[in-house]
């Protein structure tokens, strides 16, 4: 006879278990403490098999005669309901640790340490950062349950807050950890692919950079009349003269420099491209180091911060020291001293622009012809280097400005 509800709430205990059969296999085990286990008896090539089924009453009687016509499809496709349950347990296993967090972890170890191909260290704090804006909203769902609109309702909520570039960006971060898991067999294909367009467009802004060479000049008389924190006016100072990227300005160690060679070694690791970097330096420079020598060398960072000597100094202080000045993030940025140098160089006439292109890092795809360019410009960079400075000075003293020639049309 079949059990009812009635039949398995009034089921008493006794000294040993017994069973309350249903139909097809189902039964109910009473244990001696008072606890009623749902069971299944079926037979797998001729033997004997049970497969549990939970309590009752979490259980109930309608869910466990579900569970066992599930498990009577299984056998009768030849599969083993016991092993298939063991699967899934084991799945789950492995789903709990594939989580969307986990993964990205583990991407952004990956990028941390991929040669040539890695991400410098900026780019490694950014990225995480961004990537770390997605765990209270998909960080814990197994990366194989995550539809494109759970993606998009979690990068909809950057996009809210007006950071439109940051939004861009965490998608395409989410792209790529998604990838990764396709590429490491966890994931059949990259949800993110059918987001394209989904977004705000971000407007495209460029770093504010000065590039009118009487401007430059009243840029580097400010800077001289500079009345705050020490460390940055010097940092302001040299910048303009060695327009490498600020993050590479603020991380130079005096390890890297060889000052009575004239020589800057910025090592591949904190170069965008990944490739060991040299500066050429100029005498104005070297003064200006030799003088920062006496205050933070031999060892550590050239540009401490003023809080500690063990780190470099903030990513927002030569933009700060900026602002102070009074030139807003839309007239000059740190990066846009680099803009300044690659303007009026190429605007001198006077250098090669494949030794402008390898003073600014700017890296070749082709790898024979970068190759070539760096060995057959150095000499030409050593003395535009020196050319720069003797010009940034003349610009600094308010000389008159003589326009540089017309070239001629190619």
């Amino acid at each position: 006879m079949a059990l009812t509800d009635i039949a398995i709430r009034n089921a008493k205990s006794r000294p040993k278990p017994y069973k309350m059969a249903d139909a097809l296999g189902l039964f109910l085990l009473v244990q001696p403490s008072g606890g009623k286990l749902w069971r299944l008896k079926y037979r797998v090539e001729g033997r004997e098999k049970k497969l549990g089924f939970g309590v009752y009453p979490y259980v109930s009687l309608s869910d466990a005669r579900k569970r066992r016509d599930e498990a009577r499809e299984q056998l009768a496709s030849g599969k083993d309901p016991s092993r298939e349950k063991q699967r899934d347990k084991a799945k789950a296993r492995i789903d709990a640790g594939n989580t969307f967090t986990a993964i990205a972890g583990e991407y952004c170890q990956k990028r941390r340490g991929d040669g040539q191909k890695g991400w410098a260290p900026a780019t490694a704090t950014r990225s995480e950062y961004l990537l770390s804006l997605l765990n209270g909203s998909i960080g814990r769902m197994a990366i194989n349950e995550i539809e494109p609109i759970d993606i998009l309702g979690a990068i909809r909520k950057i996009e809210s807050r007006g950071n439109l570039e940051s939004a861009r960006r965490t998608l395409q971060l989410a792209g790529a950890v998604f990838r990764y898991a396709v590429a490491t067999a966890r994931l059949a294909s990259d949800p993110t692919r059918d987001l394209r367009g989904a977004l705000t467009a971000p407007t495209v802004t460029h770093y504010g950079a000065i590039t009118d060479a009487a401007r430059v000049g009243e840029l580097l008389r400010a800077i001289d009349g500079y009345d705050g924190q020490g460390f940055t006016k010097l940092a302001m100072q040299v910048a303009p003269h060695v327009f490498v990227r600020p993050g590479e300005l603020r991380h130079a160690e005096w390890s890297e420099f060889d000052l009575d060679a004239g020589l800057w070694s910025i090592p591949a690791g904190k170069m965008k491209s990944r490739k060991a970097h040299q500066v050429p330096l100029s005498k104005q420079v070297l003064e200006m180091l030799r003088d920062l020598h006496s205050l933070t060398g031999p060892d550590g960072y050239v540009f401490p911060s003023i809080r500690s000597r063990a780190r470099p100094m903030s990513e927002n202080t030569i933009n700060a020291g900026l602002r102070r000045l009074g030139y807003s993030s839309t007239e000059m940025t740190a990066h846009g001293f680099r803009a300044m140098a690659s303007t009026l160089l190429n605007e001198s006439g006077k250098w090669h622009p494949d030794a402008i292109e390898r003073a600014l890092a700017h890296g070749d795809t082709d790898k024979v012809r970068a190759a070539y360019h760096r060995g057959a410009h150095w000499q030409e960079r050593v003395e535009m280097a020196q050319w720069w400075s003797d010009y940034l000075d003349q610009l600094r003293k308010g000389a008159d400005i003589v326009p540089f020639p017309e070239r001629a049309a190619g």
